[in-house]
C-alpha cells in the first residue's frame, strides 16, 4: 500500500511537470491497452531519454490505472535526482557492461588470417581478460564490441564473432582503419575491457512481476539517441516475454507496442503523441522452441523480435534521414486542404503513410519530380518569409491589413507586459538550464556512437536543473521579500506571512505568465505575413506562391492517388462523410488542456476574441457565434488567421488539433478517452470539404475532376476577398 500511494504521488508530480514543459500531449489508440494480465509495453523511439518513459507511463496510468514498472539503467540510479524519482516509480534496475567499460593496456589488431584472431601489442589479455567478457575498439570503428571465448597469451585471444557481425564490414573497417593508422606510426586501436554481467536475477524479477500480472515497460534499443530511424533491437525484451511463459505456462503475456512521435522535443512547449499499437500474442510454438534450448532457443527470441519490430513500425516514423522527414511533412500540409484540421492522430498516421509510400516509389520519375518542385515551393516561401499554412490566406494589402497589424502590435505589447515579471523572475532558471542542458548535450554526444547531436538529454536536463534551481530561487525571493516587509516597518503579522505567501504566489503568477508568454509568442509568429504583404511589389510574389502552392496541392493529391491503392488495401474505403454544415460538437478544436482554446478559453489566447469580433476574420465571427460558445465551422480560407491559427509550424507539425467526437456520442456526456483516425477517414474528409455537389448541382458537376474544383473555390475566394 505505501508503495502504490508513493508511485501514484510521483505521477501527480510528473504529470503537473510534463504539462508544464508540453504543450499538448495526445495518447492515440489507448483502447488496445489490456486492461488485465501480464504486459510488457515496448518504446519507440527512445529519442527522449528520461522523458519517454515519463509520458508512456502517465498515458498508460490515465487510461487504465495500470502501473508500469520500466527497466532503467543501474547507472541512472546511482544519480542522485534520477535515481531518486526512479525508485518511487519502482524502476527495475539493469546492469550494463557499457557502463563498467575500463580502458585496456596497450593497442590490438586483427589477424591478417583469422578475423576472429585478435592480436596485441603491449597487452595483457591473461590478466585482464577472461572467457565471456567483451572487448570493445573506438568509436572511429563504430565501437564494435565481440565476446571472448578464449584467452591464449597476453598478445592472444580469441573472440566469438567477428567484429560487427558476419557479414564482414566490420572486419573490412577495422582492417582499413588500422592500415591507415599504420602511416602515422600506430601499430593497432585502442581498446577497452566490458565485463560479464549475469543478469539472471534482473530476469527473475521480471518474470516474477508478470507472473503477479504487473506491467513491464522498456526501450528495446538500450539507450536514448536523436536519430529518424529506429536502433537495431536488443534481444531482452524477448527473452523477458518468452521467458516468462517458458517458465510458468499460466502466465500469457502480451506485448504492446508503443510508438513516441515529438516535434522539438527539446524545447519548451513543445507537443508529443503517445500512440499504442494492437497487442502482440507471445506464439506457442516460438515458447516451445525456446524451452529447448540452444540453436532453437537463439532462433525463437530472434523470431520474436522480428514480430515486436514489426509490431513497432505500426506505431512509429522512422525516416532514413531527417531532409526525408522534412520533406514528408511538407508534403502533408499541401495535401490539407485549406480550412480543414487534422486530428493529431490523422496527423501521424499521414506521415507514416506517406513515408512509406514515398520509400516505395521514391525512383518514380513523377516522384522524383513533386520532391523538387515541393522543395523549390518550400525555399520560396522561406524567402518571403511566410508559413506554408498562411499561404492560403496571404492576400493584396488593404486598410484592414494595416490596421490589424496596429493591433496585434498593441496586443503584443500588452502579452509582452503580462509576462515581463514572470520572465524577469524565472529568468535566471532559464538560463542556467539552457546553459547546462547542452553541456550535457556535449558531453553525452561524446560518450556516444549513435547521437546525430546530443538533443535526446537536453529536455531532460532542462526538467532535471528547473526542479533543482526553482526551489532555492523561490526561498531566494521569499527572503528578499521578508527583509523588504522589515525594512518597511511592516506589522508583525505581515513579517510571518511574508514568505510563506511569496512561495504560494510565484507558481500560480510564474504560470499565468508562461500562458500570456505564449499567447504573445503566437502573436509575434503572426506579424511577419502583415509586414511583409505591406512592402510595396510583393503581391505578385505571394501570387506566385499561391499559385504554385495550388498546382502543388493538386499534384499531391493525384500521386496520392495513383499511388495509394498500390500498396493500402483500405485506400478507398468507405465511411460516413463528416457533416459539412459546421455543426458545434462534431468538429471542434481543442487545447492541450481539453479546453475550447482561443475562442473559449482566455488563458489558452487572451482576447482573441476582440480580434474576432473587430475585424470579423475568425470562423465563429464569420458565422456570427458567440465567441465564448467554442462553435469551429470550416474557415473561410481567404481570411487571415487570428494569432492562435499562426502558431503552427515552428512548434512543429502538429498543430491546429481537431478532436472528433464519434456518431455514438448523443449529448457529449461520455468523454471520448481514445481517439483514432484512419487514412480513409482523411481521404473522403479531403473529398468531401471540395466536392461536395450542393443540392441543386446537376449530374456533370458531381464528376468535377479535384483539380476544377480547387480552382474554382479559390477563384470565388478570391471574389469574396475583393468585395470585402
Amino acid at each position: 500500500m505505501p508503495s502504490a500511494i508513493t508511485y501514484e504521488a510521483a505521477l501527480l508530480f510528473w504529470r503537473i511537470v510534463t504539462q508544464i514543459f508540453f504543450r499538448e500531449i495526445r495518447p492515440r489508440g489507448a483502447f488496445n491497452i489490456p486492461h488485465k494480465g501480464p504486459l510488457i509495453f515496448v518504446g519507440a523511439p527512445h529519442s527522449n531519454q528520461f522523458l519517454d518513459p515519463l509520458l508512456l507511463t502517465l498515458e498508460v496510468y490515465r487510461e487504465t490505472h495500470r502501473h508500469v514498472q520500466f527497466l532503467t539503467a543501474a547507472k541512472s540510479l546511482q544519480r542522485k535526482a534520477v535515481g531518486f524519482f526512479a525508485r518511487l516509480m519502482d524502476s527495475i534496475p539493469v546492469s550494463r557492461a557499457s557502463d563498467e567499460a575500463k580502458p585496456g593496456t596497450g593497442l590490438v589488431y586483427l589477424s591478417p588470417d583469422d578475423p576472429c584472431l585478435v592480436l596485441g601489442e603491449g597487452t595483457k589479455f591473461k590478466t585482464e581478460f577472461t572467457p565471456k567478457m567483451q572487448i570493445m575498439l573506438p568509436k572511429s570503428v563504430n565501437s564494435a564490441v565481440a565476446e571472448v571465448i578464449e584467452v591464449i597469451s597476453d598478445t592472444e585471444l580469441r573472440v566469438k564473432k567477428e567484429f560487427g557481425g558476419d557479414s564482414g564490414k566490420g572486419t573490412t573497417r577495422i582492417r582499413e582503419t588500422i592500415a591507415a593508422g599504420g602511416e602515422n606510426g600506430n601499430k593497432g586501436l585502442a581498446f577497452k575491457l566490458l565485463p560479464f554481467i549475469n543478469q539472471q536475477e534482473m530476469y527473475r524479477g521480471v518474470y516474477q512481476k508478470l507472473k503477479e500480472g504487473g506491467c513491464i515497460g522498456i526501450f528495446p534499443e538500450g539507450g536514448s539517441h536523436d536519430r529518424t530511424d529506429l536502433l537495431p533491437l536488443k534481444a531482452g525484451v524477448s527473452i523477458m516475454a518468452l521467458g516468462a511463459m517458458a517458465n510458468d505456462p499460466t502466465v500469457q503475456v502480451k506485448i504492446v507496442p508503443v510508438g513516441l512521435s515529438y516535434f522539438h522535443a527539446h524545447r519548451f512547449r513543445s507537443r508529443a503523441v503517445v500512440e499504442f499499437g494492437t497487442a502482440l500474442d507471445v506464439p506457442a510454438e516460438l515458447v516451445e522452441m525456446f524451452k529447448e534450448g540452444g540453436n532453437k532457443k537463439r532462433e525463437a527470441v530472434a523470431k520474436f523480435l522480428d514480430l515486436i519490430y514489426d509490431g513497432l513500425k505500426t506505431v512509429t516514423i522512422r525516416a532514413p534521414d531527417y531532409d526525408t522527414l522534412m520533406l514528408i511533412q511538407a508534403v502533408r500540409r499541401l495535401y490539407k486542404t485549406p480550412g480543414q484540421y487534422l486530428t493529431l492522430g490523422q496527423v501521424v498516421e499521414l506521415n507514416r503513410r506517406f513515408l512509406k509510400g514515398y520509400t516505395h516509389f521514391k525512383d518514380e520519375p513523377r516522384v522524383q519530380k513533386l520532391r523538387t518542385d515541393v522543395l523549390k515551393y518550400n525555399r520560396l516561401i522561406r524567402d518571403l518569409g511566410i508559413r506554408d499554412h498562411q499561404v492560403p490566406r496571404a492576400q493584396k494589402a488593404s486598410w484592414k491589413t494595416l490596421g490589424l497589424l496596429v493591433y496585434r502590435l498593441v496586443l503584443l505589447i500588452i502579452w509582452t507586459s503580462l509576462a515581463l515579471p514572470g520572465v524577469i523572475l524565472n529568468g535566471p532558471m532559464f538560463i542556467l538550464a539552457s546553459i547546462i542542458s547542452r553541456q550535457k548535450a556535449k558531453e553525452a554526444l561524446a560518450a556516444s556512437v549513435v547521437k546525430v547531436a546530443g538533443r535526446d538529454v537536453l529536455a531532460t536536463w532542462k526538467i532535471l536543473i528547473s526542479l533543482g534551481i526553482a526551489p532555492v530561487m523561490y526561498a531566494f525571493y521569499a527572503i528578499v521579500a521578508t527583509i523588504v516587509a522589515v525594512r518597511a516597518n511592516a506589522s508583525l503579522a505581515t513579517r510571518i506571512w511574508t514568505p510563506f505567501l511569496v512561495i504560494l504566489a510565484l507558481p500560480f503568477m510564474n504560470y499565468a505568465a508562461l500562458k500570456f508568454g505564449e499567447a504573445g509568442m503566437d502573436v509575434l509568429k503572426s506579424l511577419r505575413p502583415l509586414i511583409v504583404a505591406l512592402i510595396p511589389g510583393q503581391q505578385r510574389s505571394f501570387d506566385k506562391v499561391k499559385a504554385m502552392r495550388v498546382r502543388l496541392s493538386n499534384e499531391v493529391a493525384d500521386v496520392i492517388n495513383e499511388f495509394g491503392p498500390k500498396i493500402y488495401d483500405d485506400f478507398d474505403q468507405a465511411i460516413p462523410a463528416p457533416p459539412s454544415t459546421g455543426n458545434p460538437g462534431i468538429w471542434r478544436r481543442k487545447s492541450s488542456v481539453g479546453q475550447v482554446d482561443a475562442q473559449g478559453n482566455l488563458l489558452i489566447h487572451p482576447m482573441t476574441w476582440i480580434d474576432e469580433r473587430l475585424f470579423g476574420w475568425s470562423r465563429s465571427a464569420k458565422c456570427g457565434s458567440s465567441a465564448w460558445g467554442g462553435s469551429t465551422p470550416t474557415q473561410d480560407s481567404s481570411r487571415p488567421a487570428t494569432p492562435d491559427l499562426s502558431d503552427g509550424e515552428d512548434h512543429g507539425d502538429y498543430d491546429h488539433a481537431v478532436s472528433y467526437i464519434s456518431a455514438y456520442e448523443d449529448a457529449s456526456r461520455h468523454k471520448v478517452r481514445s481517439r483514432q483516425g484512419s487514412y480513409a477517414d482523411l481521404q473522403r474528409l479531403r473529398m468531401t470539404a471540395t466536392t461536395q455537389p450542393s443540392a441543386s448541382s446537376s449530374s456533370s458537376d458531381r464528376q468535377e475532376t479535384f483539380e476544377d474544383v480547387t480552382m474554382n473555390l479559390n477563384k470565388e475566394a478570391s471574389r469574396q476577398s475583393s468585395s470585402a
